[in-house]
């Protein structure tokens, strides 16, 4: 839905004329005055929900939010829409609706405000699809925007030392190699979440809320306040108050949604070491946003940018500790300094992120938080972008948690769904030297494109952390560390080269010379791929089906099309 500038606001269709006479009573008996109706009227999606720590204080948040654009004579008008919680939906076969709820929440977001006819938009996120969801949706809409985070949850302690959710589950792993008890299990589990809010590394939510400020459609040092704090509250009336501002000025995110807003978001990916998940979202927004972008641009700022955070779950920190070191913008500021972000470039407060950065007052960070550039955690970015006969549409894998310069020649262990790949790393039947390969689960097979955190991290648990590598057409979560490649397109499902491969076959990954080959001939490869059958694994719920049939390939975001529309 595109709005015209030089067109009355959209809530002036239900709100003026003696015909509308029935919509205003609709919208007096909410609670809202004569005065109401008279001002901006300001859609706030709020995805609060009791499934998961990440939205379960989100009613909070809005309401803060509210607070910021009522004083500001707007009205604000919330709405909900779903959630679901990655981490509690990962390692079965509830993980297909992940993806499919980005594309919901997008669409419901879309919807809501289209019908109601409001007249700017403040989309608020806590789990990792709400981020691009809500990014996605102000998109499409072009009506004046702003995006809130609700903040991170803090790091757990046992024994003295912090844990986090990514403890938890390399934890499984751990016990099935009998180096945990039942006991220590527990322990972890009470220990790993302490509060609310999104899970506390650099994960998925994190980086996209990174991104957010770096994109230009939240406002700097917007991301890294934890949720539990009254900094975050205020954060949310800011931001509220933001918005106001931004409706007067008529701020669009076409106007902030450039090709070099895309480019700063991918320099702060890399920088952070952040999630392989941000590929796909800022493909699919950029989709949205109608700005050509490609998986090559992201191959090459990873080249040029050092990575400078030192944080989990490839590093050693959290969110929380950024936020005690200046936040997103001491990252912003280094890499401006060395002019590696266009600080030309518009962003919700009116101003450059050249202008943003020049007002505020930052500390000298902690150097084993954030590092000099000259001294970084490596000397690349996060993700490496691989193509090959495995990969021919590109795939991607992080390479901030280990050396940038690996190299694995392995024999092929293939599995045909997440769950089957598990009970061989937990049964003991993975070993050094084995590359082992999940396909069926791209964005079209699965369908939804499942992270597979479980199956990761049972194997970094299981102490294979890089002797080991993993290949799949489905994706990681933020949480993901070793040698695991993920996105490969074109996927199994489709008739991607992965369908062709069979156990015992040789695979080698070449992570400077970006490759990922199988050792087989193209002549072989069509002649197995010919006699394939796509198949999907398990229960597929009518709404996944759906949506399942409209996504796009991994290589452009994975948003969905309707039918007529596919390349």
């Amino acid at each position: 839905m595109s709005s015209d500038r030089n067109e009355p606001r959209p809530s002036r269709e239900v709100t003026e004329g003696p015909e509308r006479a029935g919509h205003r009573a609709m919208l007096y008996a909410t609670g809202l005055s004569t005065e109401d109706l008279d001002q901006p009227m300001v859609g706030i999606a709020n995805p609060a929900a009791d499934v998961t720590p990440c939205n379960v204080h989100l009613d909070d948040v809005a309401d803060r939010a509210a607070a910021g654009i009522e004083t500001n004579e707007g009205t604000p008008m919330e709405f909900g829409t779903i959630t679901i919680s990655d981490a509690i939906s990962m390692g079965h076969l509830g993980m297909k609706a992940s993806l499919v709820s980005r594309e919901m929440i997008a669409d419901s977001v879309e919807t809501v405000v289209f019908a109601e006819r409001l007249d700017a938009f403040l989309g608020i996120a806590g789990c990792d699809k709400n981020h691009p969801a809500m990014m996605m949706a102000a998109a499409r809409m072009d009506l004046p925007s702003v995006f809130l985070y609700g903040g991170a949850m803090v790091p757990g302690e046992l024994g003295g030392e912090e844990i986090t959710s990514q403890d938890a589950l390399e934890a499984a792993g751990a016990y099935g190699k009998g180096e945990l008890n039942e006991a220590d299990m527990e322990a972890i589990e009470h220990a790993a979440c302490p509060g609310e809010g999104s899970c506390p590394g650099m994960y998925t939510a994190n980086t996209m809320a990174s991104i957010s400020e770096a994109i230009g459609l939240a406002p700097p040092g917007s991301a890294s306040a934890p949720a539990e704090t009254d900094q975050r509250l205020d954060v949310a009336y800011d931001t509220g108050e933001l918005l106001m501002r931004v409706i007067e000025q008529d701020i669009r995110p076409s106007d902030i949604l450039t090709k070099k807003a895309f480019e700063n978001a991918i320099t702060v990916q890399m920088a952070i070491g952040g999630s392989t998940n941000a590929v796909l979202h800022l493909l699919a927004i950029a989709e949205e946003a109608d700005v050509d972008l490609e998986l090559e641009d992201f191959d090459r700022i990873s080249h040029g940018t050092p990575c400078i955070g030192n944080f989990l779950p490839g590093g050693e920190y959290a969110m929380s500790h950024l936020h005690e070191n200046g936040g997103v913008p001491v990252i912003m500021r280094r890499l401006l300094e060395a002019d590696l972000l266009h600080g030309d470039a518009l962003t919700v407060t009116g101003e450059t992120i050249a202008e943003n950065l020049a007002g505020l007052e930052l500390p000298d960070p902690d150097p084993d938080v954030v590092r000099p550039l000259e001294d970084p955690v490596h000397e690349e970015g996060a993700v490496a972008v691989l193509r090959g006969n495995l990969a021919p549409g590109g795939a991607v894998v992080k390479i901030s948690g280990y050396e940038e310069d690996f190299t694995f020649e392995g024999t092929a262990r293939v599995f045909e769904y997440e769950e089957a790949a598990f009970e061989a790393v937990q049964n003991g039947e993975i070993g050094s030297g084995d590359a082992v390969v999940i396909r069926n689960e791209g964005p079209r097979g699965g369908p939804g494109m499942r992270e597979m955190l479980q199956v990761t991290a049972a194997i970094v648990g299981r102490g294979h952390e890089d002797d080991v590598i993993m290949v799949t057409d489905g994706r990681f979560s933020g949480a993901t560390r070793g040698p695991m490649v993920g996105h490969v397109a074109p996927e199994a499902y489709v008739g991607g080269p992965i369908g062709a491969l069979e156990d015992g076959d040789t695979v080698e990954l070449d992570i400077p010379e970006r490759r990922i080959e199988a050792d087989l001939t193209d002549e072989e490869i069509d002649a197995r791929l010919e006699a394939r059958e796509p198949e999907r694994y398990g229960e597929i719920p009518r709404a996944l089906k759906k949506y399942g049939a409209l996504f796009d390939s991994a290589e452009r975001g994975a948003v969905t099309r309707p039918p007529g529309e596919f390349e």
